[in-house]
């Protein structure tokens, strides 16, 4: 059994999936004549953008000048892009920085019409400005662990009914959920998946002191992250319920992508219980599972590594 280390928690060796590069055809007719019935304004010019692995996705110039970002799916699950504007709205409410949600329609075409945020580049005082907002949303109180409306989150459609704890969420609604997915697709070895039950079926011997559930973003890996041109962040593509603030900080620490000024303001407005550090892979196994089942061997040697030094640090057999 490999011994802990503690660093590679924080430099975990995993790359971010890749998404190839959109071509560059115009929005659909149909979904046009969708938008600009919603919006009341013609579409003047568009062309696809990056719109993450299940989605396409457009800017799109209006003739009143205002630019907007479109995302559609062909086949989405149930609630797909309603769930998504939800969650944008819980989050702006909170007080997240957020594009504004124009349109939205689960109705073929399905599609989703937010603000454009024009990109632009990180700085350090960016950086911990995006800390202390997240700090800010990870105070704010939200009614259970899970959602409200129990709709599902995410490509792999994982259940978010209320949940009385984060363990029975993060066991019950993230990691077994998981474990099933992986074996029925045969994406995780059987042995991988294993020892992904028994880590879901043992989580009082990792988790922390308890703390109430956290409206998080749910999904926050740096390419959920758009940083704007006056070095402004925002978050988009959110997968949001209530669950354990250290869930959203481990997915930031998992790729990479984010500079340590907005961990040390993080932790200056809101900081975390004693022992963080030790529950950062925890927190990082439903995340590897995902890209393990979606994105194939790669991340199953990730996940394997997890589950090894998470089981030797608390003396479980497995």
């Amino acid at each position: 059994m490999r011994a802990p280390q503690k660093q590679s928690d924080f430099r975990h060796p995993v790359e971010p999936p890749f998404f190839a590069a959109p071509d560059q055809s115009a929005l659909p007719p149909l979904l046009a004549a969708a938008v600009q019935t919603k919006l009341q304004a013609s579409i003047t010019t568009s062309e696809s953008v990056r719109g993450g692995d299940v989605s396409t996705a457009f800017r799109c110039d209006l003739d009143d000048g205002s630019v907007v970002f479109v995302k559609t799916h062909a086949d989405p699950p149930n609630h797909f892009f309603s769930t998504e504007a939800k969650s944008l709205e819980w989050l702006s409410e909170a007080g997240a920085r957020v594009p504004k949600v124009l349109a939205t329609s689960d109705d073929s075409p399905a599609h989703l019409v937010l603000g454009w945020v024009q990109s632009g580049r990180s700085t350090r005082e960016g950086d911990a400005d995006f800390g202390r907002m997240l700090a800010h949303l990870h105070q704010q109180s939200f009614p259970c662990f899970g959602r409200p409306d129990s709709r599902t989150t995410g490509s792999r459609g994982l259940p978010n009914a209320p949940s009385a704890s984060w363990q029975d969420h993060y066991g019950q609604q993230r990691l077994l959920p998981l474990v099933s997915i992986g074996l029925q697709s045969e994406s995780l070895p059987a042995d991988t998946a294993r020892r992904l039950r028994v880590a879901a079926e043992s989580l009082d011997a990792f988790v922390g002191p308890a703390e109430p559930p956290s409206l998080l973003h749910g999904d926050l890996w740096a390419g959920n992250r758009i940083v704007d041109s006056s070095g402004r962040s925002w978050m988009i593509d959110p997968s949001s319920f209530g669950g354990h603030r250290e869930f959203d900080l481990a997915m930031m620490r998992l790729f990479g992508g984010y500079g340590p000024d907005c961990f040390s303001a993080y932790q200056d407005e809101f900081p975390l219980a004693e022992g963080w550090e030790d529950r950062v892979l925890l927190h990082q196994l439903a995340p590897l599972a995902v890209h393990a089942i979606k994105f194939g061997a790669h991340y199953v040697g990730a996940l394997n590594d997890a589950l090894e030094t998470l089981f030797a640090r608390a003396n479980l057999s497995h």
